[in-house]
């Protein structure tokens, strides 16, 4: 309900400073909120477009070699990924609102749709079929991540904790990173499931037929240039630009290689065809009268909260080092934009990319304008270039995606998690065996349910904690923090530390109540001290917003308990709903009357 009436008075806002305006300003208003460029546009130069166009190709070097790696993991043809790489990043330029954000083809999802997909239909069977519920995932992908912006609910995507993502990424990443054994191996049948199991039996069965070392030889080598490019980039920040090119680099280099010596004859794996031109259209492909749209629908949801969860992290991360904040509703907005046009032209999934978003950031973009280049770029490559990399070696592909997986696996977050929150690190470790172990469908699920379960744990064992003034000041404290702060004799003060007190709770808190009560009594009786015992009970509600009925039953009992004890039950510091709640209990009118 606060959702609803936030998003009402949101929009009713608007409506009323657009109603005082002139139609022409109103319009303009309105077209800059739904356009940030509108508005930073104003401001550009030609200063700003020389860093912007050097970031740009920066990212179009790297991007380029990916997209192609991420399309076949995604199990499309090598031009999705290209094209994925063109329509969404230019969209986001003019809807979004982070400046560093790279936007294309990210691992993550690229292994996300095929895992869930292929349950549907068989990519090896039927690749056209395939590639249209790709593209209806994308579709409904888009209209989920839009509907989030404009009806503000980006409260769903954090039921992905922070914890859960760190560990379905890491557990993801070597997923992808044992899939990559296909081309680096050249095995030519490789299971459709995605656990570590299967893979493996896939991989130890290939080494009991003939296979070709040449193809791991190749690959290998680049990606130990790949990888030693990155380590001199990052020991001198001059050469940022080295690892960023180093896999464009690689794909030529092996390319030539591959065409000079004729090694596709000689057992080394080719990527072959890639469809030149620019994107096609691809509305006819959408299968929104299918019988299993329904399936296809809980796809797009899935990946439409991993996709908004990754991008806003990236956009966030970067905003914040240079000093600025990012709206996450338009990023929504944008995003879904994105994704929705580009399923009806030939786009998979696009989201915010971690690597080359740092490739952005350190080659000095300045706007979104850089994406605007790398998709300028890309264009260019599919109109003129794809036809030079049909003798590209598939182990290249793979070893470039091989080279993206480090970064994924954050072990230090990892462990910083096991220090702050063990039921955080529980649900981290359950999506990263999930992932590994079972599939990443399941990953997820695990993820979620334990951070669901530690949410219920804390809302059904509230804290309580008994309060004392400190010395010299009006102020109450916990006297366990703070155990200077002095009690009133014959007096208990308890503060309730939750903001709810429920059926799923309060008895809880009433228990604990009773007892603290109970021991002190009987630590009086030891002392023969009866000039302590306690004559009222100070509830500090200052904490709670909501109390259910369950929660006014307690109150009550625990009021009659009380009293049969001859102690009070005062309320202290109640917030008005919870006065007016309270007050509407006939039986609780002398309650909510004893009022500090």
């Amino acid at each position: 309900m606060d959702t609803v009436r936030e998003t009402s008075s949101y929009f009713g806002n608007k409506y009323s400073s657009l109603k005082s305006q002139p139609m022409l300003k109103s319009v303009v208003s309105v077209q800059q909120e739904i356009f940030p460029i509108l508005v930073w546009g104003r401001s550009y130069s030609i200063s700003k477009f020389k860093h912007d166009l050097m970031a740009g190709l920066t990212i179009a070097s790297l991007c380029i070699p990916q997209s192609i790696g991420y399309a076949t993991l995604a199990k499309l043809d090598p031009q999705y990924g290209l094209y994925t790489s063109v329509v969404p990043p230019l969209i986001y330029a003019i809807m979004g609102t982070s400046r560093e954000i790279a936007i294309g083809p990210v691992a993550v999802v690229s292994l996300l749709l095929p895992s869930m997909l292929q349950k549907l239909q068989d990519p090896g069977s039927d690749p056209i079929a395939y590639t249209k519920i790709v593209l209806t995932a994308t579709f409904f992908t888009g209209i989920f991540q839009a509907a989030f912006g404009i009806f503000r609910l980006g409260f769903l995507v954090d039921f992905l904790s922070h914890a859960a993502i760190v560990g379905f990424v890491a557990g993801a990443a070597i997923i992808i990173g044992l899939q990559q054994l296909k081309g680096l191996l050249g095995i030519a049948h490789f299971p459709t499931s995605t656990d570590v199991i299967s893979v493996m039996e896939a991989v130890w069965s290939s080494f009991h037929h003939p296979w070709n070392p040449h193809n791991f030889m190749l690959g290998c080598s680049f990606l130990c240039f790949i990888l030693i490019s990155r380590f001199v980039g990052r020991k001198n920040k001059k050469l940022f630009w080295l690892p960023a090119i180093a896999p464009l680099l690689s794909v030529i280099l092996s390319t030539l290689i591959v065409y000079l010596t004729r090694a596709d004859k000689h057992g080394i794996k080719i990527v072959k065809h890639i469809k030149e031109g620019l994107n096609p259209s691809s509305v006819h492909l959408l299968q929104l009268n299918s019988p299993f749209v329904g399936d296809v629908a809980k796809v797009g949801l899935i990946v439409a909260i991993v996709a908004l969860t990754e991008a806003i992290a990236v956009g966030k991360s970067f905003s914040s080092i240079k000093g600025y904040h990012i709206d996450g509703n338009k990023e929504m907005m944008s995003m879904g934009f994105m994704n929705i046009v580009g399923s009806l032209t030939s786009c998979y999934v696009a989201t915010g990319s971690f690597s080359r978003t740092a490739v952005n950031f350190s080659a000095g973009c300045e706007t979104p304008v850089s994406n605007i280049v790398m998709a300028v770029t890309v264009i260019i490559s599919l109109q003129f270039l794809t036809r030079l990399l049909y003798f590209t070696p598939t182990a290249i592909l793979s070893s470039i995606i091989l080279s993206a997986l480090p970064g994924l696996i954050n072990i230090t977050e990892i462990y910083n998690i096991w220090k702050v929150d063990k039921l955080d690190f529980l649900a981290c470790i359950g999506a990263f065996f999930g992932v590994l172990f079972a599939s990443v469908e399941i990953g997820l699920l695990v993820a979620v349910a334990i951070s669901f379960t530690k949410i219920i744990l804390i809302s059904i064992r509230p804290g309580t904690e008994s309060l004392g003034q400190l010395p010299g000041t009006d102020m109450f404290c916990d006297t366990e923090q703070y155990p200077m702060a002095v009690t009133v004799p014959g007096i208990m003060i308890v503060r309730v530390k939750s903001a709810l007190l429920c059926f799923a709770n309060s008895n809880f808190v009433r228990e604990r109540i009773m007892r603290w009560i109970t021991a002190k009594k009987v630590e009086g009786l030891k002392g023969n001290n009866t000039k302590d015992a306690i004559q009222v009970v100070i509830l500090d509600m200052s904490n709670l917003i909501n109390i259910d009925t369950s929660g006014i039953a307690t109150l009550e009992d625990m009021q009659r308990s009380l009293l049969s004890e001859g102690i009070e039950l005062a309320i202290a510091n109640p917030r008005w709903q919870l006065f007016c709640q309270t007050s509407q209990s006939i039986p609780l009118k002398s309650l909510s009357s004893q009022q500090e």
